[in-house]
């Protein structure tokens, strides 16, 4: 039994992940300042006697004993990340900073829950972990974008400065139940319209690609990125190579859900990347991980959680 940290624990990753440790009979402490997270999401694991709640906002120290620490504390949609920004870039560089600070102190391991962000809209696709990305540093997303990378900067520092046991993940889109409905990202948005029976909103002309993993296997990959090698820090693309365009998952969306919603087209949002596809090839060699869920069936567990959450609020 490890004891372990999960900042953020109560998002939509982090709930998924306290779980998932609690049933390999770990003891788990989610660290959550409820910005985006919601008590809904863990509520469900408070009777177990190795979870443990605290309310901290990562910006601030934070002192603890465990042997892990996943540090997943961050808005992570564009209507979230946004609201703030500087309270954005806040928690990506000085929740890093904590936390770093706190692994180095008690000599724990920590993996870092960056993002595809740090691509930017890339000149290179698929995206491979040595491509350095083409990121506008004065835009809307650059709060997120430039946070996430200056928070991966700390941790090789940390590492090799300090000797810090690391792991990095970049994350690429990521959808399933625990989803904030009003996230703005366009698997929960298409999913809450089309069962509301609202028009679809799809930006710009629909042909931009995106791909879709379902949490279950970004947990496992979490997993298993934190057990490897100790030579082995990532960075690593955690993401599902299936490419699909923005109208395809409209259209797969109202399938499953039998809407007659119908769709109308915005203009595309400001650095909106235009594809977005990871190259797993290094996940496959030093994980043995690659996605298991398609699209359709990640779509249906998602679609009946969504569901159920609308009929409660």
């Amino acid at each position: 039994m490890k004891r372990i940290l999960v900042t953020g624990g109560a998002g939509f990753l982090g709930s998924h992940l306290c779980e998932r440790l609690l049933n390999g009979g770990h003891e788990v402490i989610s660290l959550d300042n409820y910005f985006t997270g919601m008590k809904r999401n863990i509520v469900h694991l408070m009777d177990n006697p190795y979870f443990e709640v605290i309310r901290h906002d990562v910006t601030m120290p934070f002192f603890i004993e465990v042997d892990q620490i996943y540090n997943l504390a961050c808005p992570a949609s564009p209507i979230h990340y946004q609201y703030n920004p500087i309270k954005t870039v806040k928690t990506s560089v000085m929740g890093a900073i904590n936390m770093l600070g706190l692994a180095k102190r008690i000599k724990a391991k920590i993996l870092q829950a960056s993002t595809s962000e740090v691509y930017g809209d890339p000149l290179v696709h698929p995206q491979k972990e040595d491509y350095w990305g083409h990121v506008n540093p004065i835009g809307k997303r650059s709060c997120y974008d430039e946070g996430k990378r200056v928070a991966e900067t700390l941790y090789m520092s940390y590492h090799e400065q300090n000797n810090v046991r690391i792991k990095i993940a970049r994350i690429f889109n990521t959808y399933g139940p625990n989803m904030h409905p009003n996230d703005g990202r366009v698997v929960s948005n298409f999913i809450v319209q089309a069962l509301k029976g609202e028009d679809i909103t799809i930006y710009g002309d629909g042909n931009q690609t995106r791909s879709f993993q379902y949490v279950d296997d970004l947990i496992e990959g979490f997993v298993r990125l934190m057990d490897t090698r100790e030579e082995f820090i990532g960075p690593v693309n955690l993401g599902n190579p299936g490419e699909f365009t923005i109208l395809e998952l409209a259209e797969k969306v109202l399938e499953l859900t039998d809407s007659q919603s119908k769709l109308i087209f915005r203009p595309l949002p400001e650095d909106d990347p235009m594809q977005r596809q990871p190259d797993i090839t290094l996940a496959k060699k030093e994980l043995g991980w690659e996605p298991k869920i398609p699209l359709e069936k990640g779509l249906v567990k998602t679609i009946s959680y969504f569901d159920q959450l609308l009929k409660e609020l």
